[in-house]
């Protein structure tokens, strides 16, 4: 059964990673899929694939720190598809670094990528799905917005913004019946947590069978992820909202 026949759902960052998986997922769902991106080829692969599985999908260009890029992914998504009912603000990227050796610049990047997108998207999709009687807003943390980490001050400063955002927007929006929820991801086979290795000066090999040390003894996959994201964005999770989901093999359980 398609438990999102008829729904319309925008994914940022969409075109890789957790971000591919769940667009994917949604669709296979009966979903109306966006996939936002900078990454043009990668995204419209996404939507071309959806296509090719009799799914409907649209690739946006988006820059999800800026204002004008958020609010016309939003506008070609009602136009295309006739409304906006899930937003999976899943965009983001990570600075592995402290204090000392995280530029200005990067902090702000971080910062803008993370938080200010969710933000944006939220500013212009909250309007619709309020005027269609409510929708489903699925924010991205991390494990590292609920406990720190070492060498991502950047990282986790905006990773516990986005969990306590994600709260702070339940409790406004909850009265038009619009549900905001989190994900907090362990480590994911991704591009980005291999890009961490790099900034690291690891081997990818190394740092993943590291990432790979909690009690289910293996990094989590993009699908593992996706599925999380399902819940929220179905009506298996019709009476919640404010929850922060941890999706990490283990890894904070003690």
């Amino acid at each position: 059964m398609e438990t999102l026949q008829g729904k319309t759902a925008v994914v940022t960052g969409g075109a890789s990673g957790i971000g591919r998986a769940t667009a994917l997922q949604l669709a296979r769902e009966g979903a109306a899929v966006t996939v936002a991106d900078l990454n043009e080829a990668g995204g419209q692969g996404v939507v071309d694939e959806i296509k090719e599985a009799g799914g409907r999908a649209i690739f946006a260009r988006c820059d999800v720190s800026q204002t004008a890029d958020c609010k016309r992914t939003v506008e070609e998504t009602v136009a295309a598809f006739g409304g906006l009912d899930i937003l999976f603000n899943n965009a983001g990227i990570i600075r592995r670094a402290d204090v000392l050796d995280t530029t200005e610049a990067e902090w702000d990047q971080v910062k803008a990528v993370n938080i200010k997108s969710i933000f944006l998207m939220s500013k212009y999709a909250i309007p619709h799905m309020a005027a269609a009687g409510g929708g489903s807003i699925i924010n991205t943390g991390s494990g590292w917005g609920l406990v720190g980490g070492g060498d991502a001050v950047s990282y986790c400063a905006s990773k516990g913004a986005v969990v306590n955002m994600t709260r702070a927007m339940a409790i406004d929006h909850g009265p038009q019946n619009i549900r905001v929820n989190c994900i907090c991801p362990g480590d994911t086979d991704t591009e980005m947590l291999r890009n961490e290795a790099r900034q690291l000066g690891q081997s990818d090999d190394t740092f993943l069978e590291g990432a790979g040390d909690r009690p289910l003894q293996r990094i989590g996959t993009p699908e593992d992820i996706a599925q999380s994201v399902l819940y929220f964005a179905g009506e298996q999770s019709a009476w919640t909202t404010g929850a922060i989901l941890v999706v990490d093999g283990g890894g904070l359980a003690g």
